[in-house]
């Protein structure tokens, strides 16, 4: 998933330093660029700027192999609800794999967008929304067939909805929100949790889903104390 580094940005401001050093900035970022370390590509090492390509103001850029793959992976989504719902218990096989493809295609347009250099605005607004009806979805399919707790699947199904409205009211006021710590750690065991609640292991599901909520849940207040100090720095439209 090709998402910017850590942290939140306003508007844009005018760069002010001084033409060598801002040369010397761009000469660098192209020098990150061009080594793409195995932790680069998968993600892990998320230093310098974010790709100029995908910051605001930049055209969407539909047509590229990364978009591909997240349209591919948006058009699963009900195909997934489909298969898992009209299955007798929840526990269906080609259910879970469709939603660990799902999921794993998150990983797969984010190298792919780092291997062929195709950064998209679109890309980096399509991913987030992606993962949040991906979530939404497992929970819908492991509530109606009760797999795992459901106090604890609508606390993480309002938090979803909650931060897309969030998402969506910063954007409309100029502010960006980018995905911190806790919120990148959260994924894995909340897909995990809906996972393996779909394939049968319930409990391994459960602890999952309690430790993937209280990341996700932290993740929520850091965002929004971040937008609220980017709103007040934004400056006035």
């Amino acid at each position: 998933m090709a998402e910017p580094p850590i942290g939140n940005r306003a508007r844009a401001v005018p760069d002010r330093r001084a033409p060598g050093a801002k040369a010397r900035g761009e000469a660098d970022a192209r020098g990150r660029e061009g080594h793409l370390s195995a932790t680069r590509l998968l993600g892990l090492d998320r230093s310098g700027p974010p790709p100029r390509e995908s910051q605001a103001g930049q055209p969407l850029r539909p047509w590229t192999i990364p978009n591909a793959i997240g349209f591919i992976r948006l058009a699963l989504i009900p195909v997934f609800l489909v298969v898992a719902l009209s299955s007798g218990d929840g526990t269906s096989a080609l259910a879970a794999t469709l939603f660990a493809v799902i999921g794993l295609g998150d990983y797969a347009d984010g190298i792919a967008a780092r291997l062929t250099r195709q950064y998209s605005r679109l890309g980096t607004l399509m991913d987030p929304i992606s993962d949040r009806l991906l979530i939404v979805s497992g929970i819908v399919v492991c509530w109606h067939f009760q797999l795992l707790p459901r106090w604890a699947l609508a606390l993480l199904a309002a938090r979803e909805l909650l931060m897309l409205a969030l998402g969506r009211y910063a954007l409309a006021r100029g502010v960006e929100l980018s995905i911190n710590w806790p919120g990148r750690l959260a994924v894995a065991p909340v897909m995990g949790s809906l996972f393996f609640a779909m394939a049968g292991l319930e409990a391994l599901g459960e602890v999952l889903l309690y430790l993937g909520l209280a990341l996700a849940l932290l993740a929520s207040g850091l965002y929004v104390r971040s937008g609220l100090h980017a709103l007040r720095a934004a400056p006035e439209p």
